[in-house]
C-alpha cells in the first residue's frame, strides 16, 4: 500500500535556506529574485504585502511588486501549535490573507510531516502597516484539525471566500481524499453550526496505480476566486518541493455555486480527477504552483512560486497577469 507524502512544504526549510544577514536586505529588482514558497498577496494603501511559508510566517513588503523588503515574521512563538503537533518548531505553512469589513484575516497551517496531523489557525489585524499604532496580530488559535485514523483529509492550505450572501467558506486540503470546503461562523473562528462540509476536488489513486506514477494522486493548495457568474477553483497537482525534479502545475475548474460541483472546460468534475491545465513547468521553470489570484487596479494577477531551472531549482516568486477568454482564465502572453 502506498502512503501519499503530500506534506512536502516542510522541505521549504531547505529550499529557503539563505544567510540571515542577506534575508534582511531588500531584494534586487524583479519579483523572481526573492525566494518564497506558497505566496499570497494583498495591498493596503500604496503597499503590497506578501505572506508565505516560513518560520513564524514570512512577510515581505513592496511599493511596486518588484523591489521587496523583508518584514518581521507574524509569530515569534505559537504555543498552541507546539501542543497540537508533536515536533512543531514554528515553521508555518501556506498562509492565506484577506480583508473583509475592516479586518485582515490570516489563516495558516500547522502540520506534521508525512501525516495528516494538521491544524488550520487564524490570526487577525486591523492594519498591515507595521508602523501603525493599531498594528497587532491577534491569534485566535485552531479553527479546524485533522487527525490520523479519524479523517481522510488534511487540514492545511487554507483559503477563505465569502459567497454572494456574505457567508464565509474555508477551502483547504491536500492529497488523501482531496480538497474540502467547510462553512465558517461569522467571526471565522470556528465551523458554523449546523456543520456543512463539502468535497470539491480529488485525484484519487487506484489500487492498481504503479508506484512509478509519481504525483498521480497529488492535489493541494485550493484557491477560490469569484469572477462574473462563476466561482473558479484553482489547485496545484503533482509534486512540489523537489527543486529541479519538481513537477508542480496548476489546474482550474468552475462552478455557479461556491460549494461546487466544479468542472473543467471539458465538463469533467474536479472530484473525478478533472481540471483544465492553467500553467506548468518549462525549460526555465521546473514546476509552478500553489497560486493565489489577486486583483489590483482592475487587473487580475496570478501569484505563485516556481522552481527556477536556471538556479538549481530554487523556489521563487512569480507574478503573471491573468486574462479571461470565453469565461476561462489563462496566463496573458
Amino acid at each position: 500500500m502506498r502512503i501519499p507524502l503530500p506534506f512536502c512544504l516542510l522541505a521549504v526549510a531547505l529550499l529557503l535556506a539563505t544567510p540571515a544577514v542577506q534575508a534582511q536586505q531588500p531584494a534586487a529588482a524583479g519579483s523572481n529574485n526573492i525566494q518564497v514558497h506558497d505566496p499570497v498577496m494583498i495591498k493596503q494603501d500604496d503597499t503590497y504585502y506578501l505572506f508565505c511559508t516560513g518560520r513564524g510566517i514570512s512577510v515581505w513588503s513592496s511599493k511596486d511588486r518588484k523591489q521587496w523588503q523583508r518584514e518581521k515574521q507574524v509569530f515569534d512563538t505559537l504555543p498552541w501549535g507546539v501542543q497540537a503537533v508533536k515536533g512543531f518548531r514554528n515553521h508555518i505553512w501556506a498562509p492565506d490573507i484577506s480583508y473583509h469589513n475592516g479586518t485582515y484575516y490570516l489563516f495558516y497551517s500547522v502540520s506534521a510531516f508525512g501525516k495528516n496531523t494538521s491544524c488550520i489557525g487564524l490570526a487577525t489585524n486591523k492594519t498591515l502597516h507595521p508602523g501603525d499604532p493599531a498594528f497587532k496580530w491577534v491569534d485566535h488559535g485552531k479553527v479546524i484539525e485533522s487527525v490520523p485514523g479519524r479523517d481522510m483529509w488534511n487540514a492545511i492550505d487554507p483559503n477563505v471566500i465569502w459567497d454572494d450572501k456574505d457567508q464565509p467558506w474555508l477551502a483547504f486540503g491536500s492529497f488523501w481524499n482531496g480538497l474540502k470546503m467547510v462553512k465558517l461562523n461569522a467571526s471565522l473562528t470556528a465551523v458554523d453550526m449546523p456543520q456543512q462540509w463539502h468535497s470539491i476536488a480529488s485525484r484519487k489513486l487506484s489500487y492498481y496505480t504503479p508506484d512509478s506514477s509519481a504525483g498521480d494522486g497529488a492535489i493541494e493548495a485550493p484557491f477560490v476566486f469569484k469572477k462574473g457568474a462563476f466561482y473558479y477553483l484553482f489547485a496545484s497537482t503533482d509534486y512540489c518541493c523537489k527543486g529541479a525534479q519538481s513537477t508542480y502545475k496548476m489546474i482550474v475548474g468552475r462552478s455557479a455555486s461556491v460549494t461546487g460541483p466544479y468542472v473543467d472546460k471539458a465538463g469533467v468534475p474536479l472530484l473525478k480527477s478533472g481540471g483544465t491545465l492553467l500553467l506548468e513547468g518549462d525549460k526555465d521553470w521546473n514546476g509552478v504552483g500553489h497560486n493565489a489570484v489577486c486583483t489590483f487596479d482592475g487587473t487580475d494577477y496570478l501569484i505563485f512560486h516556481g522552481y527556477d531551472a536556471n538556479d538549481r531549482g530554487r523556489s521563487k516568486l512569480r507574478i503573471e497577469t491573468l486574462a479571461w477568454k470565453d469565461g476561462w482564465p489563462e496566463v496573458a502572453k
